[in-house]
């Protein structure tokens, strides 16, 4: 019978998101996942491109930043629930990988870049465009709950995509958002992982198809870390949209990745959001 390490590395993504403060060793995962120690080490690295240690580290820091920005919690209380002991190492770590210690971080506008907190202010505003788009194809995995934890899912598609080697044929990272978080609870959130590809890339479960429609848009270009995506929907939707004139066409608003975090600072994350408008008469 096939192995499915796809479902082997899964549970070992789920176990580190599941207890970010834990120290998972790689004995343990090894045995979670299945496989000896040497081949475990092997295999996680070749199929997902990090190791154990850079993949607990990029998941510990990640959360710490999104409690950082949406919590008042002690910058120490927040560095330990995510694996780090001291505020020392705390710092250490989210300086290395931000640029910034963490309690700079959050006073930097709730991690919002400069640009964005001066927009805020009504000073300055993000580059939008009203382009046509094409019709887009997409696979990936469908994620039910707060859209800054769609990360997770993310996880699990990038493992499902390394395992059948179609890496190669991705033309790059989306997310399609269903719901609006004002008024849908936070635990059921719908939104879709997805990656762009060709009408000849295969989609077998547990993968799935989504296709965003095609036509007219307004496209803002955001440059900064996911943290500050939300306030960004707040200006696009709220004073852009309202000065604009244009009709909302009944349709989810997307996101284009043009950069990944596995290789790019948060400061430099390039997002395109794209808003459905009506046809302009």
């Amino acid at each position: 019978m096939p192995i499915d390490y796809r479902k082997r590395l899964e549970r070992v993504y789920e176990a580190i998101h599941a207890d970010p403060a834990a120290t998972p060793s790689l004995d343990a995962m090894a045995e979670l996942a299945g496989m000896s120690r040497f081949h475990f080490h092997r295999v996680f690295a070749a199929m997902t491109g990090e190791t154990l240690a850079e993949a607990v580290r990029r998941i510990r820091l990640n959360g710490a930043a999104h409690a950082l920005v949406q919590s008042s919690r002690p910058v120490a209380e927040v560095g330990r629930a995510h694996g780090y002991p001291n505020a020392a190492s705390f710092s250490r770590a989210f300086r290395a990988a931000y640029g910034l210690t963490p309690a700079e971080f959050r006073k930097r506008g709730q991690a919002l870049p400069a640009r964005l907190r001066s927009m805020r202010k009504g000073d300055s505003m993000f580059p939008v465009t009203l382009q046509h788009e094409e019709p887009r194809r997409l696979i990936g995995l469908t994620h039910i709950g707060p859209y800054i934890q769609i990360n997770r899912t993310y996880a699990r598609l990038g493992t499902e995509l390394a395992t059948r080697g179609l890496w190669p044929r991705v033309r790059s990272m989306a997310a399609i958002y269903f719901d609006d978080p004002l008024y849908t609870p936070a635990d059921k959130l719908t939104s879709f992982a997805g990656v762009i590809v060709g009408a000849d890339v295969p989609c077998a479960p547990p993968l799935e198809e989504r296709d965003v429609a095609g036509g007219r848009y307004a496209v803002m270009s955001f440059t900064g870390p996911y943290t500050g995506l939300a306030a960004a929907y707040d200006w696009f939707f709220g004073p852009w949209l309202a000065e604009s004139g244009e009709a909302l066409r009944d349709a989810p608003s997307w996101e284009l990745y043009v950069n990944s975090p596995m290789d790019t600072a948060p400061e430099d994350l390039q997002t395109l959001i794209f808003m459905p408008l009506e046809d302009s008469a």
